[in-house]
């Protein structure tokens, strides 16, 4: 009841837009296969594509902090730190959203644990009040369940949400020096529902691409 009357208090609140993009994560996936066996017998943690993408959004929005407010009232709020809100699906077929605190403090390993730290406690009910609450930005994945895309809705009182649909590998025209050819690639919709009260499409387009921009030119060479 409490989820429910959330959400149809976004919508009434909140002028929702969605902008989408396609992002070629073919690098994060390669690199990602690669380290895996041995993150996990080193860490004794699995490294998912959520922290890597995490690692993108964050950078991104200190790149266009004013998607980092909320509203109240009249007043705009400008949040110092991210504290950025991943969507969790529980067993009994409802919805939490964990928050990891001060996320722009944290590397890849950081996000790794936070990430799955969270997401294992919320699935066994062991979160604490404060660890829902507070969040500045929301992340959620529809593609673990097979969608491509997605408009969600505002978490109130934030300003925007990102969808981020599954990973597939596609048929795409690569450019090169010798003209154009065609590879195999792997590739994700990222989807942005943000309150067009407050943000136009000009900044929600810029942030969404930027994020696409960064996954895309992730460094596979390095270390972690």
């Amino acid at each position: 009841k409490l989820i429910s009357k959330h959400m149809i208090q976004s919508k009434s609140t909140s002028a929702h837009v969605t902008s989408f993009v396609e992002a070629d994560v073919s690098k994060i996936v390669e690199w990602r296969n690669r380290i895996k066996n041995k993150f996990q017998s080193r860490e004794n943690e699995k490294i998912t594509y959520t922290p890597i993408i995490f690692e993108s959004v964050i950078k991104s929005i200190i790149d266009y902090p004013l998607i980092n407010i909320s509203v109240d009232g009249d007043n705009i709020i400008k949040h110092k730190n991210i504290h950025l809100g991943m969507a969790t699906a529980l067993a009994s077929g409802n919805l939490i959203v964990p928050v990891i605190r001060n996320a722009q403090e944290k590397n890849i390993l950081g996000l790794t644990k936070s990430v799955n730290d969270l997401a294992k406690r919320a699935r066994e009910n062991q979160l604490q009040p404060d660890e829902v609450t507070g969040g500045t930005f929301t992340i959620t994945n529809v593609g673990s369940f097979g969608s491509i895309m997605g408009t969600p809705i505002i978490n109130q009182p934030q300003v925007a949400i990102l969808a981020l649909g599954k990973i597939q590998k596609k048929p795409t025209v690569i450019e090169t020096d010798f003209g154009d050819t065609i590879g195999i690639r792997s590739k994700m919709f990222l989807s942005l529902s943000y309150d067009h009260r407050v943000i136009d499409g000009a900044l929600g387009s810029q942030f969404l691409k930027r994020i696409a921009d960064y996954l895309e030119s992730f460094d596979t060479s390095r270390e972690i």
